[in-house]
């Protein structure tokens, strides 16, 4: 009884920190808006839409355990559908989000084909040449996508009801499209559909064994993939509100891994850190280095990964962890400090017979019987 009154009260006092917290972090996420600069607000959605991205890439890579070069084509895919829906059909904000969820969503169902046959380097290498084919395509398309000149279009005017400016209430359309779509991912990942897609990470043999279908989760974890990236990239079109195949080159794709690798794999705020990573640390390596920036973001990743080898998320475990392996070991060198040596001027305890000479004494019988060397042996009657 007592065992589960403790395990009652320990999963009662989690859900109390985490509902702190979540309470924290939305006070913090509401007012930041009206402290910060318009610059640093757009910076700020810039973040939260890349999380978006992110929280999708993360749900194929680190709950799905395959590989994805090719995110950034996604992210594209969503930024001209809703760049298209606006300049040629004068069609509404919203409405262009649902249709770029659903159509990068068949996008991924499709790409996700070749998953079932290939994996690891492959697998790779086959996301990257989408990455790297699909710009180009976008600027032969030049009657529909503006081909190198891109689309300009109008952002996302705040209503007159509001009262805020336009930073701020693209700020607050993002975070609230950011919200609902991390929550998604958690849900689902506790669904059924989730738990059999950690399952084909772990092991797919097991996986099989038990039942689950690795055809279908493998393709619907880039499906859901890149729903999420086409849902960032319909954000990116509304706070931008300019399009051209530049943008979009193999090097996002790349970047996005990259963030969520360093905010943490397999760890639902991750995406939030990594988003920050990509948002921030491109513009302080220009700032550190206008030569070569490339050569900072790079050494900035390196010393990351050699801090922090699980990524941002998993860094306050791993500093926790190392201070309770330390506690103990401090701990009982203050309960029993180390006795001091004997030198030569200590005292022997009372008692205590001194220690014997390594050189003999003439008081040794051994020295007193022994002849010495080159005498003449004694007779009987010496």
């Amino acid at each position: 009884m007592n065992t589960v009154t403790a395990a009652l009260g320990t999963d009662r006092a989690r859900r109390l920190r985490a509902a702190l917290t979540v309470l924290l972090a939305a006070a913090v996420a509401v007012g930041a808006p009206f402290y910060f600069a318009p610059f640093q607000v757009f910076q700020l959605t810039m973040v939260l839409l890349y999380a978006v991205a992110l929280a999708g890439l993360n749900l194929l890579v680190g709950f799905g355990g395959q590989i994805s070069l090719g995110h950034g084509a996604f992210f594209a895919a969503g930024a001209y559908t809703a760049a298209v829906m606006l300049d040629r059909y004068d069609t509404g904000h919203l409405a262009t989000l649902p249709v770029a969820a659903a159509g990068c969503f068949l996008l991924g169902l499709g790409f996700g084909v070749p998953a079932l046959r290939l994996r690891g380097l492959y697998l790779a290498l086959v996301t990257l040449s989408f990455a790297v084919f699909l710009p180009p395509l976008l600027k032969r398309l030049e009657p529909v996508t503006g081909g190198s000149m891109g689309l300009t279009v109008d952002k996302l005017q705040p209503p007159a009801w509001s009262g805020l400016a336009e930073d701020q209430w693209m700020y607050f359309v993002v975070l609230a499209v950011t919200a609902v779509a991390l929550l998604l991912a958690r849900n689902l990942l506790r669904s059924r559909a989730g738990r059999a897609l950690l399952a084909v990470r772990d092991n797919e043999s097991a996986a099989e064994v038990m039942g689950v279908r690795l055809s279908l989760h493998k393709t619907l974890a880039f499906a859901w993939s890149a729903m999420f990236a086409g849902v960032a990239g319909c954000l990116y079109t509304w706070v931008i509100g300019f399009v051209s195949p530049d943008s979009f080159t193999f090097v996002l794709s790349i970047t996005l891994l990259a963030g969520l690798v360093v905010g943490g794999l397999g760890s639902l705020y991750g995406p939030l850190l990594g988003a920050a990573f990509v948002m921030y640390v491109p513009s302080v390596s220009q700032d550190v280095s206008e030569a070569a920036p490339g050569v900072v973001f790079g050494l900035l990743i390196i010393t990351v990964m050699f801090v922090a080898p699980t990524g941002l998320a998993g860094l306050p475990g791993r500093v926790l962890g190392a201070v309770a392996r330390r506690l103990p070991r401090t701990t009982a060198a203050l309960d029993h400090p180390p006795e001091a040596e004997s030198g030569r001027d200590t005292e022997p305890k009372s008692g205590a017979e001194p220690e014997s000479s390594a050189t003999l004494t003439p008081a040794d019988p051994a020295v007193v019987d022994a002849e010495p060397v080159g005498a003449s042996p004694r007779t009987e009657k010496e």
